[in-house]
């Protein structure tokens, strides 16, 4: 049984599981192409990390960044290798999703690479309604990225 609870960022596992986050992405991304956030950047007070637990256990992490515009991004998901495909990643995505509607945004956006690593993230993105759009906030289009949207209110 899975539990999601606000995470401080204090916990070792919580921190390994960052660290590996981030490991990940700068594996399979062209160099200059990560703008997944670090320890402090998911420390600022417009950012919410969740964790995902099985009892002490951290199996996954995410995040919502407000961007001040009544929009606010998705950042950091990551499940734990020993727990991928068990529903962790479309648990906690629903949960930012159900989170950013209760805080009244109207748009959750979310930006990530192309490549074998990112599909299986893209495929649970767009099953959940998000679709292809526009670069927002300060990204900048590439070859590599790609941004993906959902609207909040009809």
């Amino acid at each position: 049984m899975f539990s999601i609870h606000p995470d401080d960022l204090t916990s070792e596992p919580t921190r390994r599981l960052l660290a590996l986050h981030l490991a990940g992405m700068h594996a399979n991304s062209p160099p200059g192409h990560v703008f997944a956030l670090d320890l402090s950047g998911l420390q600022t007070p417009d950012v919410t990390v969740w964790s995902v637990r099985a009892g002490d256990d951290v199996v996954g992490i995410g995040a919502l960044k407000e961007l001040g515009d009544g929009s606010a991004e998705v950042k950091s998901m990551r499940t734990h290798p020993d727990h991928l495909r068990r529903g962790v990643a479309a648990l906690l995505l629903d949960h930012i999703v159900r989170e950013a509607r209760a805080r009244g945004l109207t748009r959750l956006s979310l930006e990530t690479g192309s490549g074998p690593a990112f599909e299986p993230a893209l495929a649970l993105y767009r099953k959940r309604g998000f679709v292809n759009g526009e670069a927002f906030a300060d990204y900048q289009a590439s070859a590599f990225n790609q941004f993906l949207h959902l609207a909040l209110r009809d």
